[in-house]
């Protein structure tokens, strides 16, 4: 199964004019260099898949019904449903390069799967900041946080966010269209194909409000937040010593490091404009950003077991206690089917024994 470079590269936040930035006749050599970076980057996203289905799973179902609901857990609830959403859709994009960036999912497939990316992207950062700016608040004003942070504010907030990450990810239901390049489909986006100018407007204008809303104004924020903390609480202990500051400043560290490629060739691809050099550059990190991106969606569930000294100890309490019920279920069902099967014989009339 070989990916061919005579279709132009259209990863999930390509543009309808990706054929004027990779054009077909590459060398020998520079095309098996990007088909083994599409390979690396095919590989990150079955990764990601592998391990985001069963992780972001077993977070969902201990956080959301096994444990104690708190304001907390349900962070990272939601965090943790936005990433199951995402690594559900994921073999789809991961067919689409298998079939050498061949769509035959139809359109609206393709549109939503570019909206639930978009959807995984801003929610996740969204709620990574409210996470952050939660714990700021309180730690740094216990008393409003006593009287403010409850779970019904909460429950607001979440709303909220999964509102503006769905606004914010709704161009991708508008723009995303489906098109056939030489006897393949492709899912691009088509923001005006006969009209240049307002085509690299709308493409700058969307990169920089994902830039922006998804990226720089969020990471802004946290470090703003664990800074202060940082130096505030400096003189306790209870900060530097707590493992749940550590596993939140990883999770958020995680996403940043996934996702700061990803975002930085978008910005480099307005470029490609001007100078045609950067395209080598761009055929070869953007599919391996995208990879990186995806991987993201897999982390959380890893960091929580590897820092949080709390949710392993929940984990495994959560563990033996379903295991506890399930052989209490089996070894009953063992003992008391027998007489339940006289009591039921001998209860019935004779019409339904037979007799």
């Amino acid at each position: 199964m070989e990916i061919s470079m005579e279709t132009p590269y259209e990863e999930f936040e390509n543009y309808s004019y990706a054929s004027e930035y990779y054009p077909p006749g590459a060398g020998s050599e520079e095309q098996a260099r990007l088909e083994l970076v599409h390979w690396i980057s095919l590989l990150l996203c079955v990764l990601a898949f592998v391990l985001g289905i069963p992780g972001n799973a077993v977070v969902i179902w201990f956080m959301g019904f096994k444990w104690k609901k708190t304001v907390t857990t349900l962070w990272f609830l939601n965090l943790a449903i936005a990433d199951f959403i995402f690594v559900l859709f994921l073999p789809l994009y991961i067919s689409y390069v298998a079939l050498s960036f061949h769509w035959p999912f139809g359109l609206w497939l393709c549109k939503a799967n570019s909206f639930i990316a978009q959807l995984n992207m801003f929610s996740s950062v969204f709620f990574l900041t409210v996470i952050s700016l939660d714990r700021y608040i309180h730690l740094i004003h216990p008393v409003w946080s006593h009287r403010h942070r409850t779970l019904q504010n909460s429950r607001v907030v979440v709303v909220f966010v999964w509102l503006l990450a769905s606004l914010l990810g709704g161009p991708a239901l508008y723009f995303r269209d489906t098109a056939e390049v030489n006897s393949q489909i492709i899912c691009y986006n088509n923001f005006q194909e006969h009209d240049s100018d307002l085509t690299m407007m709308r493409h700058h204008v969307l990169t920089w409000v994902k830039f922006f809303f998804g990226y720089l104004f969020p990471l802004l924020t946290m470090s703003c937040c664990y800074l202060c903390l940082i130096f505030k609480v400096k003189k306790r202990n209870t900060l530097t010593s707590s493992k749940h500051f550590w596993m939140i400043l990883s999770v958020v560290m995680a996403f940043m490091i996934c996702w700061t490629p990803y975002q930085l060739f978008s910005i480099w691809e307005l470029s490609v404009h001007h100078n045609s050099s950067f395209q080598n550059v761009l055929r070869g990190g953007i599919p391996l950003s995208i990879g990186l991106a995806f991987l993201n969606s897999c982390l959380n569930p890893i960091l929580y077991v590897l820092i949080s000294k709390k949710f392993q100890t929940r984990f495994r309490a959560s563990v033996a206690e379903v295991l506890k019920r399930s052989l209490w279920e089996a070894s009953c069902s063992g003992t008391v089917s027998e007489p339940l099967r006289s009591t039921e014989t001998k209860s019935l009339s004779p019409l339904e024994t037979g007799q």
